[in-house]
């Protein structure tokens, strides 16, 4: 009996040892099960290597229909916004220069409507200038050009405006007083000399009312109406020079410029 008594203290001892240690096994096994659960952390580090992985293999495809066309409209969806402009402009663009080109373009636009303005303004002055006027009023036409006569030395060169006398007689255009005078059969005659170089001679004043060098307008009073020279009554002859050469008629030159007698 002596020698089964230590025995069973052995087996005692020895029991222990191994429970124990089926316990620290155990132990270390769930502790390395729930190190393998994911966390959302690492469920989120996972998902970009996976998503840099699947970049990879298409960066690395050869097939061009690899990504299917709704698949390209996604990712531009991504980045474009409906209610901005198609343009890829950059956000970081230098403000302060854009403010300052805008108001240079303003100020160029008010110059070029400035500039638009005056030329227009010196064209309505250029058309003002070249406007040609009746040269009286209360009259009726004689004597015709290119009309014989024996009241005429030769075929009459201008247009005759009779009324009576004392009329007020108004340059026909703009331009110089270049002659005034009286001129045998034609009586007293102011000749005035237009820009484009053609004389208007106005003949059988009773009164003239300008002087050599007077610039004048359309429409200015230049003189009154007589029967000084060669006449039979009161009236204005009216001769139209071109170039200051031979007469031409002066009915033709009138409509000619918009103003029917």
């Amino acid at each position: 009996m002596s020698s089964s008594a230590p025995k069973r203290r052995l087996d005692h001892r020895s029991q222990t040892p191994s429970r124990a240690a089926g316990k620290r096994v155990a132990q270390r096994r769930r502790s390395r099960a729930r190190s393998l659960t994911p966390t959302p952390a690492m469920a989120g580090a996972f998902a970009l290597i996976l998503a840099a992985f699947g970049s990879a293999v298409v960066g690395n495809a050869t097939d061009a229909n690899s990504l299917k066309a709704d698949r390209y409209q996604t990712v531009n969806q991504t980045y474009t916004r409906a209610d901005e402009p198609s343009a890829d402009v950059s956000r970081s663009f230098d403000r302060a220069a854009f403010s300052k080109q805008a108001t240079a373009q303003a100020q160029q636009k008010i110059a070029a409507n400035e500039q638009l303005t005056a030329a227009v303004g010196k064209e309505a002055k250029k058309i003002e200038l070249n406007k040609w006027v009746l040269p009286v009023t209360g009259y009726h036409l004689t004597a015709r050009f290119g009309q014989r006569s024996g009241l005429w030395s030769t075929v009459h060169t201008g247009l005759d405006f009779a009324g009576p006398s004392g009329s007020t007689i108004v340059s026909v255009a703009a331009g110089t007083v270049v002659s005034t005078g009286y001129e045998g059969a034609y009586g007293n005659r102011t000749i005035i000399q237009l820009n484009d170089g053609t004389e208007i001679w106005y003949c059988h004043q009773s009164q003239f009312g300008v002087k050599v060098g007077e610039q004048v307008t359309p429409g200015q009073p230049i003189g009154f109406t007589g029967s000084t020279g060669n006449v039979t009554g009161p009236h204005l002859h009216l001769e139209v020079h071109p170039a200051g050469g031979a007469p031409v008629d002066p009915y033709g030159e009138l409509i000619k410029h918009d103003v029917t007698p």
